[in-house]
């Protein structure tokens, strides 16, 4: 086994306190994510946006990376160390896997506590609320927005994703619903060039079938257990 790929989704930070998004009680079922995630909802009322990212990042800062977020260092340096590699792709926006120790995350939908401007479009950490009168760090015009992916937008890294999908010998995917797309699509181009599948979840996914092997229950508990064995075998 020489390259693992590894999706992560809401489901494996749920148990660091931040919340997921399709469950039952996820966020999308307590607000619209029409009226919070979209480019137009942003043009539309700018500060109510903020404010629900604003919040979103303080509860991160106040989070810790959990037992599935160490089993997958664990698992990264120890491929390496037998000359193997993981490219972990996540679409949470959260800096957990990062805080755990992991070494380079793919991050398709963009990074919460990451601000980017409006003018010049560059990047820049950031940990605080975003404020009407918050200037680039780069270029020093104002206007700044949540460096995540919205709704309607393009996903990020998706070429070096696509390239890791077809080269992996296995792809897991873990704490993910499934039911987004191009990530839920992973599953069936992993298939199309040969790489053994698996699924890690809370329960079935909308995806589960096409996974050769499934084992459900809480990421603390079945992402260890599977990579105990995953590195024995």
């Amino acid at each position: 086994m020489k390259h693992v790929v590894v999706l992560t989704g809401a489901g494996i930070s749920a148990e660091s306190g931040l919340g997921t998004f399709r469950d039952k009680g996820g966020l999308w079922a307590r607000y619209d994510p029409m009226t919070l995630a979209t480019p137009e909802a942003f043009a539309r009322d700018p500060a109510l946006v903020q404010a629900f990212y604003d919040a979103r990042r303080r509860n991160l800062l106040d989070a810790a990376p959990n037992a599935a977020h160490a089993a997958l260092v664990r698992l990264d340096k120890e491929l390496a160390d037998r000359g193997g590699r993981l490219t972990l792709v996540t679409q949470n926006v959260d800096d957990l896997h990062e805080r755990a120790g992991s070494r380079s995350v793919l991050h398709m939908h963009g990074e919460l506590l990451k601000a980017r401007c409006l003018a010049c479009r560059a990047v820049s950490p950031w940990r605080a609320d975003i404020t009407p009168v918050d200037r680039c760090p780069v270029c020093g015009v104002g206007g700044l927005r949540p460096h995540v992916v919205w709704f309607g937008e393009m996903p990020l890294g998706m070429d070096a994703i696509e390239a890791a999908l077809a080269d992996a010998d296995l792809f897991v995917a873990i704490g993910t619903s499934g039911s987004v797309y191009p990530a839920a699509g992973f599953v069936a181009a992993a298939r199309r060039h040969g790489a053994r599948t698996c699924e890690l979840n809370l329960e079935p996914s909308d995806t589960a079938g096409l996974f050769e092997e499934r084992h459900h229950g809480p990421a603390t508990a079945v992402v260890p257990t599977w990579v105990e064995a995953t590195l024995a075998g």
